[in-house]
């Protein structure tokens, strides 16, 4: 196998990175290894590589003579280390880590995980809410036996949702 690079010698060193579910692989010799600072790992930049061999939209991060106001940091400090200097990069920077961060992740935005558990409950929580208001509308319009249906639907709820906390507290 050839090394992606140079097109020449025979590549050792394998890289593999999954973007967008798909998996991306770059084949280097050792000699294109060593240039990009493969073999150093604190100054190895995976982006900075896959800048240069033009991976999906990563190929817009150039943004020649831009600098961070705060730290001075520019795009080729970027490229170097693989690390911005400071929290004003992140704006400065943005438009060109955009397109490098959508390429290299599933999304440009962290939108967080939630515990199973806390699925059951946000969901018993929205089911609980949506009683209330039909009880609320019930009694309004004065259909009490609908109210009364209503609000036992709810204390089995809640009595539900006690013995689902009681148990959740007794397993920790």
């Amino acid at each position: 196998m050839l090394c992606d690079i140079c097109k020449k010698a025979e590549a050792t060193v394998h890289l593999t990175q999954i973007v967008d579910g798909k998996m991306l692989k770059v084949d280097l010799c050792e000699s294109c290894a060593k240039e990009k600072g493969v073999q150093e790992a604190a100054g190895f930049s995976l982006a900075n590589l896959l800048v240069e061999l033009g991976a999906g939209e990563a190929s817009r991060v150039e943004a020649p003579g831009v600098q961070c106001p705060l730290c001075g940091f520019t795009q080729a400090d970027f490229k170097k280390t693989g690390r911005l200097g400071c929290s004003a990069c992140w704006e400065t920077f943005e438009p060109a880590l955009a397109s490098l961060l959508k390429a290299m992740h599933k999304g440009d935005h962290h939108v967080g995980k939630v515990p199973a558990k806390a699925v059951h409950t946000l969901a018993l929580n929205g089911r609980m809410q949506e009683l209330a208001e039909q009880l609320e509308k019930a009694v309004r319009e004065e259909k009490y036996e609908d109210a009364a249906q209503i609000r036992d639907q709810i204390r089995e709820m809640e009595a539900k949702w006690k013995k689902t906390v009681g148990a959740a507290r007794t397993t920790e």
